[in-house]
């Protein structure tokens, strides 16, 4: 597998096997994670519908909710049965859907359940199992509150790699979108806890939106995650593999890039997906283009979408670049 250089975040309806098909075209190396699935619903739900996957996807870890040790193990093995590279525990949503079900950022205040939670996932399968949380919880702001939280986790877990969204989670009173936008960024903070383990893998999250922004990250930790901006721009992957993982290989166009996804989007919408589900992942392709609005409103037409026709993907193309793309 390659390094933790660069990765995509988890994101709640954003992140799914659709939209990672698409980004993996754009970049071989950068790591994808899947949306939060929660321990209950791969125990008492449909597995398939949230773990199957293309192979293509790798490297793809399984992000989990849950807070039970027993229940997280057994959703552990799950992953690796299905194949996934990587497990990673969720400490971070703030959401109080997640709160009441006693997991997500509010694992913060228990460290020590936290190490169970991923000693037990670390004991179940050989995959690595890594943890993604925030630097403290509403109005704790200490550095030494989030140093002692990963210290603690990380002596009783074994857990090597730690992914810290450089803000507070603000527990009552803010939305999930309000916590990605209104508690500060503390990037010293991240910085700090890689000066105080270096053995530790630290990649930082939060408020990266360019490669000056992802390049400075990286003289102080080891490694950026990438989340709304990879979504609504998701051409910003095109130079990762060039500039983080010395893959030299030839950037392909837009163009060429819709024409890899298109015997996807054929098989998924022959196997009765609604073509929405797959062309809404692609309306940031053109992000700052010219001809971009063309691709949105062609893609985002209602009348059109209904009649569940992937070449509804080359004619959106021929608004950016004209009839001759149709050859893509």
């Amino acid at each position: 597998m390659p390094p933790r250089r660069l990765a995509v975040a988890p994101m709640l309806d954003w992140t799914d096997r659709f939209y990672r098909y698409f980004a993996r075209l754009i970049s071989r190396h950068t790591w994808l994670y899947t949306e939060m699935v929660t321990t209950g619903a791969l125990i008492h739900g449909d597995r398939s519908r949230f773990l199957r996957f293309d192979p293509a996807e790798s490297p793809l870890a399984l992000q989990l909710g849950g807070s039970d040790p027993t229940d997280l193990a057994r959703c552990a093995r799950m992953a690796e049965q299905w194949g996934y590279d990587e497990v990673n525990l969720n400490v971070g949503c703030p959401s109080e859907r997640v709160q009441n079900g006693a997991f997500g950022a509010c694992l913060m205040a228990e460290p020590r359940l936290v190490a169970d939670c991923l000693k037990a996932m670390a004991d179940a399968v050989a995959l690595p199992v890594t943890v993604k949380h925030r630097i403290g919880i509403d109005q704790e702001e200490r550095y030494e509150a989030l140093r002692d939280f990963v210290g603690t986790v990380a002596a009783a877990s074994g857990c090597r790699t730690f992914i810290v969204h450089a803000r507070n989670a603000i527990l009552k009173g803010l939305s999930p979108k309000e916590n990605r936008e209104i508690p500060p960024l503390k990037y010293p903070y991240v910085y700090r806890l890689k000066a105080d383990f270096p053995d530790l893998e630290i990649l930082i999250n939060g408020g990266l939106t360019s490669w000056d922004d992802i390049e400075a990250q990286l003289d102080q930790v080891d490694g950026a995650m990438v989340g709304r901006e990879a979504y609504h721009n998701p051409w910003l992957l095109a130079e990762a593999d060039r500039r983080l993982f010395g893959d030299d290989h030839p950037v392909p166009s837009r163009a060429e890039v819709i024409a890899g996804l298109m015997p996807f989007v054929r098989q998924e919408v022959a196997a009765g997906v609604p073509l929405q589900h797959i062309a809404r992942h692609v309306l940031g392709l053109f992000h700052g283009q010219p001809g971009a609005r063309g691709w949105r409103r062609t893609l985002s037409d209602a009348r059109q979408l209904r009649a569940n026709d992937p070449d509804l993907l080359l004619r959106a193309l021929e608004q950016v670049e004209g009839p001759t793309s149709r050859a893509a």
